[in-house]
C-alpha cells in the first residue's frame, strides 16, 4: 500500500451494507478494479470521485476518507 496522507473506509462500509463491488462500480458508473484497486490504497480516486464515493455512502468525506494519524499537515497560521 502506497504511503497516503489518507485511508479509507471504502471495504467497511461496502461491506457493511452488503453491498458487492460490482454493484458499487455500476451504481457509480466506474470499473469493478478501480472500487478493488482504491479499497487496497493502490488508487488514488480523484477529489470529484472522493465526494462521489462518500456521497454514494451519504457520509461527510473524512468519514470514508479520514487522515491517517501519521501524516503531518501543518495549520495556515504556521506557514
Amino acid at each position: 500500500m502506497r504511503d497516503l496522507i489518507y485511508s479509507n473506509n471504502v471495504y467497511a462500509l461496502r461491506t457493511e451494507l452488503g453491498i458487492s463491488q460490482d454493484k458499487m462500480a455500476a451504481d457509480l458508473e466506474i470499473s469493478r478494479r478501480t472500487i478493488s484497486k482504491i479499497e487496497n490504497g493502490e488508487q488514488n480516486p480523484s477529489l470529484e470521485m472522493v465526494y462521489r464515493i462518500s456521497a454514494y455512502f451519504k457520509r461527510l468525506v473524512p468519514e470514508v476518507f479520514p487522515l491517517n494519524n501519521r501524516a503531518k499537515l501543518r495549520a495556515h497560521d504556521e506557514f
